[in-house]
């Protein structure tokens, strides 16, 4: 898509710090970072969101995955990490390109406020 943010930070439009690259994927530092590590994974091919994702486009998905395996296993995460994606703007997507962030380098809790329905 001619207007995505992440397709263009992708082809090298728009300047990113790099971690990973491959024909597939490309992985980049977050320029707001809540964890010491902080990367975003993209898929080159524009998909806005995981409710795109199909037996078509799946594999992308999985080889996002064994890029992010391969990254802790390259910096030592052996104390753990986390993969995280949002779908949709209730859920916190802000960048409608499929991503996922890895966090790293701290210990996490489980603290995501869920608002209630008034059922």
């Amino acid at each position: 898509m001619e207007d995505c943010l992440f397709c263009k930070i992708a082809a090298g439009e728009i300047s990113s710090t790099k971690v990973y690259e491959d024909e597939t994927v490309y992985v980049f530092k977050d320029i707001n970072p809540i964890a010491p590590i902080h990367y975003l994974l993209i898929p080159k091919q524009h998909i806005c969101c995981a409710a795109k994702i199909t037996e078509e486009n799946s594999s992308v998905v999985a080889h996002i995955f064994e890029v992010a395996a391969k990254i802790a296993a390259a910096e030592g995460l052996s104390d753990g990490y986390r993969i995280v994606t949002n779908c949709g703007a209730n859920a916190g997507q802000s960048v409608f390109h499929l991503h996922f962030h890895m966090l790293a380098g701290v210990k996490m809790g489980w603290g995501a406020e869920v608002v209630q329905s008034a059922e």
